[in-house]
């Protein structure tokens, strides 16, 4: 029988998992902190250098599920080394860019590989841990992602902004060979291989299980990017002086490392369960910034919420998905694996533009109860998973 305790063994794979998203995650996030930058230098409308963004984004939640299903039979562990290995080279080929089409080039390439190495770390995380401290490790894995945006893409602003926009890609290239050394010297060499057909990968998609699981995360992320978008002009509309705002931001994002503890912590137990209330709790913080968005402090205090409340979905909706993969589709865990990432990109497009719709439409203010309408939807469909768990669970019982 195998122990629940981690081992060190465990605990170093733990931290270099969490330090190979912490490195994706800034190569990711930090493009938002230079774009100035980088549409001065190249000589662009912060518009176009803008599309930089949206074009890694949207390649992630392609290229991902297609490359995912193509590659289920590769060795997991040179796998990874290798798209590690060339996570480096396309970050060190962006950091020498000379124009627009070079850099977009080479974003989408470096998105490919990020989609797929981030999939692959929450496979491995799930895999080699002991079944009671999953969720413990892939929060901290997630965490890597939650520490990219605190650490990482501000101390990649401040390199743009004193040495230039290349010398970030140069970080995150010298970032990524010490991830590539951790992960050389502990990465497990027996890690699980399927061989399957791209079809019966596929075949996943069109399973309702599947498709209710998939869009639990991506409700939940899209709640607090209808409100999280425009937080900004929310914060000048509260009051904030212009000098607070980035101090708020950081703070903000401080937070959202508590709310990453306590996902694992969610998933720990009855993860689909807790999370049908978690949402409502969401929904009711997001509308209560309607009133409080008048007062300064209490404001301060709704926003710290929301931020706390921002990612308590992640751990379990990532093992939710590739739990249902093994009873339905056991040979497209991999694929599973990588919808939840997926998910998030789409509700985090899908919220930005609902909260821009409605902003324009009827007011900034409005933002606040759409979100909070939108997390009692991904509570809905949750209620609706647990109904059918529950249901499933019986019949097994029964038989």
């Amino acid at each position: 029988m195998q122990s629940d305790k981690l081992t060190r063994q465990h605990w170093l794979l733990i931290i270099t998992l969490s330090l190979l998203t912490f490195v994706l995650g800034t190569s990711e996030f930090v493009i938002v902190g230079i774009l100035t930058e980088i549409s001065s230098s190249l000589d662009m409308s912060n518009a176009k250098a803008g599309t930089l963004v949206s074009a890694f984004a949207l390649t992630f939640a392609i290229a991902t599920p297609i490359v995912m299903s193509a590659t289920s039979h590769f060795p997991k562990r040179k796998w990874m080394l290798f798209l590690i290995g060339a996570f480096i080279i396309f970050n060190a080929l962006c950091a020498i860019s000379t124009s627009y089409t070079m850099l977009l080039s080479f974003r989408i390439l470096t998105a490919i590989v990020t989609g797929v190495l981030i999939s692959l770390a929450m496979i491995v995380a799930s895999e080699t841990m002991p079944a009671a401290k999953r969720g413990l490790a892939i929060s901290f894995v997630f965490g890597g992602f939650t520490l990219a945006n605190v650490v990482g893409v501000p101390i990649g602003t401040v390199v743009a902004s004193w040495f230039g926009w290349n010398s970030t890609f140069m970080l995150t290239t010298i970032l990524g060979g010490v991830a590539f050394l951790a992960s050389y010297f502990v990465l497990p060499s027996k890690l699980s291989q399927v061989r399957s057909s791209i079809r019966d990968q596929f075949s996943l998609l069109t399973n309702p299980r599947i498709l209710i699981a998939f869009f639990i995360p991506a409700l939940g992320f899209g709640a607090t990017y209808v409100v999280f978008t425009y937080l900004v002009p929310i914060l000048k509309g509260m009051g904030a002086p212009n000098y607070s705002i980035s101090l708020i931001l950081f703070i903000y994002g401080f937070i959202s490392i508590f709310s990453n503890i306590l996902a694992g912590k969610i998933a720990s137990h009855n993860p689909i369960g807790r999370l049908r209330f978690v949402f409502l709790v969401q929904a009711v913080v997001l509308i209560s910034l309607f009133w409080t968005i008048n007062h300064f402090g209490l404001g301060l205090v709704n926003i710290g919420l929301m931020s706390l409340m921002a990612i308590l979905l992640t751990t379990s909706t990532q093992l939710y998905l590739i739990d249902l993969a093994k009873i339905y589709q056991p040979s497209a865990t991999g694929l599973a694996a990588s919808l939840m990432p997926v998910a998030s990109n789409v509700g985090i497009a899908m919220g930005s533009a609902l909260g821009g719709l409605v902003y324009h439409q009827v007011g900034l203010i409005h933002v606040t109860w759409v979100g909070g309408i939108v997390a009692v939807c991904a509570s809905l469909l949750t209620f609706l998973s647990y109904y059918l768990d529950q249901k499933e669970a019986s019949r097994g019982q029964a038989r």
